[in-house]
């Protein structure tokens, strides 16, 4: 059940990568990311721990950047506001605690006051030597730590006027499906979608999920999403959907992009391509090429009218999108030098997030991509000064906004991975 939106403000409502960004959800990253330890890393996600000192100051430029753009919500305050709700508080809780067997837990859960209950659910509920059964001491948490938590992309997708809640693929992530579900069912009073409902087995994951205009979305397959995933979106949108007029056109599109299972850095679509404006894009290059790690990789155009389904070959992603009628236009992570090419996708290179058309955010450390997007034409903007109000992405046709970072990248994720948007102008 669909409760009332407690923002009446803002709706969901995302019909492309590239609309100008009117609404945002983000996660600024907490204690829970100094849960981690060497000996827990693996199971987090993560290939290395993180110093939140310097995480904060990278995150602060990060998210001060969306403020001076657009509506920024954090996770942690709209969780704090619907746990006030007893009855989205019992939800919350008991779904929670079952998730990790520890469902002795939720009478006490119950009665700390939201703030606290928040932190808890996020930062992690830890062991109590003698009040806790011991199965807990090993890992020193009843509730683990959400440690990807900032990577807000990743558990949920806005797609058009509804949120795909994405079946995570590890369960100490599971916690993140059952936050955001409340906050877009409660706080944002909008339908979700989720494919396990459909078929415990389909698997879905936000940065494979990508809108290129109303009927259409690209997607990833790999590691992190699957082809039951896929054919739970297929038939959500076999029929159609409604166009910006509110008519139901009946015609849809679907391209598929098979993805390398290794190494890690190739877990989600959006580490080898995003959309950076109605005809650019960036990408990796051995993905257009079908050469290394992409050799033998499929590209599948799924082509649907009015509930039949018609299945296309395609050389590769850029074919496939012209074969729906977008023409993009190719800038290279890394630049032209394959070394280079490698080295700056393993640090989210193409990882870029759009906040208006032509207009993106990424990190500043991958040089070469930097200077590729720079002659490619679109200027090259400082974070600091942007969320400082010293310039504005206004004043510019393209830009690309940079952030320095050394430690966020070591999470696994870039920019697009680190924000949820929630409503975007139309593009097309």
């Amino acid at each position: 059940m669909v409760s009332n939106n407690k923002n009446n403000n803002i709706r969901v409502n995302v019909s492309s990568e590239i609309g100008r960004l009117r609404a945002v959800l983000l996660h600024r990253p907490g204690v829970e990311i100094e849960r981690m330890t060497p000996s827990n890393a693996t199971e987090a996600l993560y290939s290395d721990i993180l110093n939140k000192r310097i995480v904060d100051e990278e995150y602060r430029h990060f998210s001060g950047v969306f403020e001076r753009v657009a509506k920024v919500f954090y996770v942690q305050d709209v969780l704090e506001q619907l746990l006030d709700d007893q009855t989205v508080r019992y939800e919350i809780v008991s779904k929670s605690c079952k998730n990790e067997l520890a469902e002795y837990l939720v009478d006490e859960l119950m009665q700390h006051d939201s703030r606290t209950l928040a932190a808890e659910l996020i930062e992690g509920f830890a062991y109590r030597k003698g009040k806790d059964p011991d199965r807990y001491a090993a890992r020193r948490y009843v509730l683990r730590p959400l440690y990807n938590l900032f990577f807000t992309r990743d558990a949920s997708s806005s797609v058009f006027d509804r949120v795909l809640v994405n079946s995570m693929s590890f369960d100490v992530r599971m916690r993140e499906n059952i936050i955001y579900e409340a906050i877009f069912e409660h706080f944002f009073g909008c339908e979700t979608l989720n494919a396990q409902r459909w078929n415990n087995n389909a698997r879905t994951e936000g940065g494979d999920v990508h809108i290129g205009r109303r009927d259409l979305l690209c997607i990833g397959e790999g590691i992190r999403t699957n082809a039951d995933g896929i054919r739970y979106l297929v038939e959500n949108f076999k029929n159609g959907r409604q166009n910006a007029d509110g008519e139901t056109d009946g015609r849809f599109n679907i391209i598929v992009q098979q993805l390398p299972h290794t190494p890690e850095s190739f877990i989600h679509l959006d580490m080898v391509y995003t959309f950076l404006d109605r005809n650019r894009c960036m990408m990796y290059e051995p993905m257009l090429h079908k050469t290394g790690e992409f050799a033998g990789k499929a590209t599948t155009w799924i082509e649907m009218d009015h509930g039949t389904v018609r299945y296309h070959d395609c050389a590769n992603i850029l074919e496939a999108l012209k074969c729906v009628g977008m023409e993009m236009e190719p800038v290279f992570c890394g630049g032209s030098d394959e070394w280079m090419q490698q080295r700056e996708q393993w640090h989210s290179g193409a990882n870029f997030f759009s906040l208006a058309p032509g207009k993106v955010i990424g990190y500043r450390r991958n040089s070469h991509t930097i200077d590729a997007m720079d002659k490619a034409g679109f200027a090259v903007l400082k974070a600091e000064e942007v969320a400082a109000g010293k310039v504005s992405i206004d004043d510019y046709e393209r830009c690309v906004v940079t952030f320095a970072a050394s430690e966020l990248p070591r999470g696994g994720g870039g920019a697009r991975c680190m924000t949820m948007p929630i409503c975007r102008d139309e593009a097309f």
